[in-house]
């Protein structure tokens, strides 16, 4: 006889459908053979089901069972076929075989036949709705995660007994339901704020322009002056995601196996913040079976990378890609996987390896060949890819110990950030984009005409600075964004000489 269920297997960040078969064959000695090129954790599920079935005394004959697992030229990972194979050969066994043509099944049984948690659920949901699945069984700890999407019933299970009872209509499982728009509001708040952050107010006011652009930003101070405290903080300036976003940016944690099983989902920005020790696959995504990596995991979030220079040179330069594309490709011999990598870029460092080069009152123990060694290890090609450098000066003991009320609030500057971001949005509603920060060169050149004052400015800032190409243009994005804050159509003069600022730090320092 055979029977089948239908699960689905990850690529990625996405699911492929994946239809489970057994075929039970008379024979003294029972045997379970699957086919349909499995891993190593697929094939040691026969023992982990044999002995589910068993503990659950659920019918099961004697014999060959063989399970495929098709499309047979996917490769099939993890341990998250258990149940649907399970199933399939109590189906296989029972005087009764029952179909699962209108559900997914996914997840690990243990030894005692309980069911544990797996990774993707949110992706497997959403190829199971795709698909035409009306029901989808999942362990109890990925109840939530699944439930975020409309259009399938959801049910949790905790065992096998359970699953085969709930199959076979003797019992009733309620579908696991979930307020989205209720828990997403619940869950978007931030327990640290930029009020808590002393003095630095030129600092704040550059990443509240970062925020309303998308621009990348580095800064440049020494140690102890909160550089780390305001890079946390940007993401509550930065608009609460939509929907949309959160659940692409979830997809991502969840087959990474990063997720929170009691929030489903995330609500906020992702924060990543990656040692740096860190290789390229870590930061970009690879290994054996790709997945993706740091820059992945901070997509529609930040990413901030501390300590700069300390990152191998090699390293750094594979953000070259990412900055520009927002995505990342990985190719493999048995293929390419594209991963989002749309995130915002903080970089800290300091100007020196002790870090008080420039300090007025802490002297430099740095030679200028050390200096010189430490700076040359970020290149021009990367630097022209950060819109906003600015120096982290040290905080004077007054501001620290001053009972004046606190700076604004993260809310306060968020209301600006959003009413710029929305300008932007009504600009750019026809082409895709969603911040200046992106512009090409041809939109660049139709939304950031300068008058004849502000040009001269430009040639002037751009003959003496000697800036590339990208900087001119990324120059222009920065003073479109700080327009935009203003409630400007035109970009005015001191928007420019504002943005060129921005860019004069990187030449004090590297030249």
């Amino acid at each position: 006889m055979i029977t089948r269920f239908f699960s689905a297997a990850l690529s990625g960040v996405n699911a492929i459908e994946v239809e489970v078969e057994v075929n039970a064959t008379g024979a003294d000695k029972p045997m379970v053979i699957i086919v349909g090129l499995p891993d190593a954790a697929v094939r040691e599920s026969s023992q982990r089901v044999m002995s589910a079935i068993h503990a659950s005394a659920l019918p099961l004959e004697d014999g060959v069972k063989t399970v495929n697992l098709a499309p047979a030229d996917l490769k099939k990972e993890g341990p998250s076929f258990d149940l649907p194979i399970a199933l399939a050969m109590v189906s296989a066994s029972s005087t009764r075989p029952i179909s699962g043509d209108d559900c997914c099944v996914v997840g690990e049984l243990g030894l005692d036949g309980t069911v544990r948690p797996v990774k993707g659920v949110l992706s497997i949901a959403l190829e199971a709705k795709r698909c035409g699945r009306r029901r989808l069984l999942v362990p109890d700890a990925n109840a939530a995660e699944a439930a975020v999407i409309t259009g399938i019933d959801v049910f949790p299970i905790s065992d096998l007994r359970q699953a085969w009872a709930f199959l076979t209509g003797s019992i009733v499982i309620p579908p696991y339901q979930i307020n989205r728009a209720a828990f997403f509001a619940k869950h978007q708040a931030y327990e640290i704020d930029f009020e808590e952050v002393k003095g630095q107010h030129q600092v704040k006011r550059a990443l509240e322009v970062a925020a309303a652009g998308g621009h990348n930003v580095l800064m440049i101070g020494p140690p102890g002056t909160g550089k780390s405290m305001l890079a946390k903080r940007l993401p509550t300036i930065m608009p609460p995601m939509s929907e949309h976003d959160a659940i692409e940016t979830t997809k991502i944690h969840s087959v990474t196996g990063l997720l929170d099983a009691k929030h489903g989902f995330l609500a906020t920005r992702p924060f990543r913040s990656p040692h740096h020790t860190i290789s390229d696959g870590g930061l970009l995504g690879g290994g054996r079976n790709p997945g993706p990596g740091e820059v992945s995991l901070a997509h529609h979030g930040v990413l901030f990378l501390d300590e700069l220079p300390e990152f191998r040179r090699q390293t750094l330069e594979v953000l070259r890609g990412p900055l520009e594309d927002f995505q990342v490709t990985i190719s493999r011999a048995a293929g390419s996987l594209t991963f989002p990598a749309q995130f915002m870029l903080i970089a800290a460092m300091n100007p020196c390896p002790c870090g008080y080069y420039g300090d007025a009152k802490r002297q430099c123990r740095c030679s200028p060949k050390e200096i010189e060694n430490y700076r040359r290890k970020i290149s021009g090609p990367l630097l022209d890819r950060i819109d906003i450098h600015v120096n982290v000066p040290m905080v004077e003991f007054r501001e620290l110990t001053s009972t004046q009320p606190l700076g604004e609030s993260s809310a306060t500057i968020r209301e600006r950030v959003v009413a710029a971001r929305k300008t932007q949005a009504e600009r750019f509603h026809k082409c895709g984009y969603s911040t200046n920060s992106a512009m090409t060169s041809r939109f660049v050149r139709q939304h950031c005409q300068l008058d004849a004052e502000s040009t001269g400015y430009l040639e002037h800032a751009m003959a003496q600075m000697n800036f590339s190409a990208r900087a001119h243009d990324r120059i222009l994005k920065v003073a479109r964004t700080l327009a935009d804050l203003a409630g400007s159509e035109k970009i005015r003069g001191n928007d420019l000489l504002e943005a060129i600022q921005y860019r004069a730090m990187d030449r004090k320092l590297f030249s």
